[in-house]
C-alpha cells in the first residue's frame, strides 16, 4: 500500500499511471474553472485538479475528516457507497 505522502513524491507521470491503474472514481465537480475528479486510491482519497494547461493531484491524509472531504462532492456522489468503501 502505498502512503500518501509517498505518492506526493511521485513524478506527475507516475501518479497518473498509478490513477489510472488502481484509482476508482467517486465524484467529480467544477470550481473556479477547473474540473476536480476524486478518487479512492489504498483507501485514501486523491484530488486530480484540471485546468486549461495544467493538471495536478492533491491527496488528503487518512485523519482527514471523510464528510468533510465528500461534502464539495455531495451533489454527485452517493454518500453510502463511498463510506461503505
Amino acid at each position: 500500500m502505498l502512503e500518501y505522502s509517498m505518492f506526493e513524491r511521485l513524478p506527475f507521470r507516475s501518479q497518473a499511471e498509478l490513477i489510472a491503474k488502481d484509482g476508482v472514481v467517486l465524484a467529480q465537480r467544477k470550481y473556479n474553472g477547473w474540473t476536480v475528479t476524486l478518487y479512492t486510491l489504498n483507501g485514501s482519497f486523491v484530488e486530480l485538479w484540471a485546468g486549461e494547461q495544467v493538471q495536478m493531484f492533491g491527496t488528503f491524509k487518512r485523519t482527514a475528516n471523510t464528510l468533510a472531504i465528500l461534502e464539495p462532492y455531495a451533489d454527485g456522489v452517493d454518500l453510502q457507497e463511498v463510506l461503505d468503501l
